[in-house]
């Protein structure tokens, strides 16, 4: 791994750990991560969450390039199998704050910096607390490069979050209702306020109820136009010809667990009143979406119907019967 040269070194008690979660990696894009993280902080802990050897070599390939290069230094924190998004950020979120830093960055495998993106997101926070704010997370412009739909950056509507239009063209930080964790960094006296990531959640909606908890505490969370992310959602994207709008589109499982999780949001008293109404909403169309238009229908809808029962029920936690990713 070639490591270019290093951002401006970190101010004692500013310093940086990357956290980034490795489930089942392309083992080149895993690189290319580590090799664009490394020169933009001061530690990383790669967290193998896989469940299957051939992804453990990737990420173990991975992490021996990196641990080739002295700076920075690379621990790989194993999870014996997939424990869920949730579980195995805070393993690393663990390890960051027991080492002493100011700030966590939380990655996917799948997502790549940009050059300088950590330092403008340090940048913004720490101008957020010398104007006196209570700015918990900053997090970059989030991008997929299969689809030319506006960047993953939403603000707060009375019926919930929406992507913020023209938020690219801003020349300053704007609040946000919630950040996408891929690219999220955040002050570690903010989690030590709100909390870390809700393990029962598994996956999905886990940066959306941690921003939720964040602001009910009081804290901020901030956009940074001038910091940018690309990082790929879902499997695939999806274009209807009725539709100008691309449809990120997830496995059967991933239905199991954004209607469940939705529904656990519903159930937990964050939401307020309008939001609850447009999650309904949402609920309703992400259903008839992918039933109508994304074959295997079949285990769609099995997917789907586990999920209400059990967000309905309240149980949190990995899916209680296997639907293949």
């Amino acid at each position: 791994m070639r490591v270019p040269p290093a951002d401006a070194a970190a101010a004692p008690g500013e310093r940086v750990a990357a956290v980034v979660v490795a489930y089942r990696p392309d083992a080149a894009r895993l690189r290319a991560l580590l090799e664009a993280l490394a020169p933009q902080v001061d530690t990383l802990y790669l967290v193998d969450n896989s469940e299957d050897e051939e992804a453990r070599k990737r990420i173990a390939a991975a992490a021996a390039v990196a641990q080739a290069h002295p700076r920075p230094p690379l621990t790989t924190i194993p999870m014996g199998g997939n424990r869920g998004i949730a579980a195995a950020q805070n393993r690393g979120i663990e390890a960051a704050r027991t080492a002493g830093h100011a700030y966590v960055l939380l990655s996917d495998d799948d997502s790549l910096a940009t050059p300088g993106m950590v330092a403008r997101l340090r940048e913004a926070l720490q101008a957020a607390r010398a104007a006196g704010r209570r700015v918990a997370a900053a997090g970059p412009l989030v991008g997929d490069t299969r689809d030319d739909a506006a960047v993953l950056v939403f603000g707060d509507t009375w019926l919930g979050p929406r992507r913020i239009a023209g938020v690219a063209r801003a020349p300053a930080p704007v609040e946000a209702a919630f950040l996408v964790a891929s690219g999220c960094l955040i002050r570690a006296d903010a989690l030590a306020s709100v909390g870390v990531m809700r393990e029962d959640l598994f996956i999905d909606h886990v940066d959306l109820e941690w921003g939720l908890r964040a602001r009910r505490e009081g804290w901020q969370l901030l956009a940074v136009p001038a910091a940018r992310l690309e990082h790929r959602l879902g499997d695939r994207v999806l274009r209807l010809p009725f539709s100008g709008r691309p449809f990120h589109v997830h496995a059967p499982a991933r239905n199991y667990y954004l209607v469940r999780n939705t529904l656990l949001l519903l159930r937990s008293g964050l939401l307020p009143p309008g939001w609850r109404l447009g999650y309904l909403l949402w609920l309703g169309k992400y259903a008839l979406f992918n039933l109508a238009f994304v074959a295997p229908r079949g285990q769609r809808l099995a997917a789907i119907l586990r999920g209400a029962r059990d967000g309905l029920a309240g149980r949190g936690g990995p899916q209680p019967t296997i639907i293949r990713r």
